[in-house]
């Protein structure tokens, strides 16, 4: 079944399932693997379905997968603001928000390394959550009015 002739009340589960079994052959095993590898590197990462593409969320996107006639591509949101010691990022390499790992027929990808980038990618949406709003300021004009009050004060 193709994850688009599925309901949209179906959970993202199983739209992504539908996608992996759609892919058939390396790309469908693949994706299929680095979904497990994101799943192993922390437990609570959610999964949505959006624009046709799983992506995996904690506090916030971690990364998206998306096929590709000859790749699969992992396009992780904060890519250009995460440590990639080992090189795993090989394309998006130009933007200065976004990079991704793009993996062809053939390619393996260092299992520890990915799942280290996965973490790297969750602690820097935790570090980035918006803090909580502080107290109201003054309405504007009751500041113009303060002002006001100051000069006259200092005539």
């Amino acid at each position: 079944m193709k994850p688009s002739s599925l309901p949209a009340s179906e959970p993202p589960a199983r739209h992504i399932d539908a996608r992996i079994k759609e892919l058939e052959g390396w790309r469908g095993k693949t994706l299929a693997a680095m979904r497990a590898l994101i799943h192993e590197a922390d437990p609570s990462v959610t999964e949505e379905w959006k624009w046709c593409v799983p992506v995996w969320l904690l506090d916030g996107i971690v990364c998206t997968g998306e096929a590709y006639k000859t790749t699969i591509k992992l396009t992780f949101a904060k890519g250009a603001s995460l440590d990639d010691p080992t090189g795993l990022f090989n394309s998006s390499l130009e933007g200065n928000t976004r990079r991704a790992i793009d993996i062809h027929e053939g390619d393996s990808v260092n299992a520890g390394a990915f799942k280290k980038l996965i973490r790297a990618a969750v602690a820097f949406n935790k570090a980035s959550e918006p803090a909580p709003k502080a107290k109201a300021a003054k309405p504007a004009k009751a500041k113009v009015a303060a002002k006001k009050t100051a000069r006259k004060k200092t005539k």
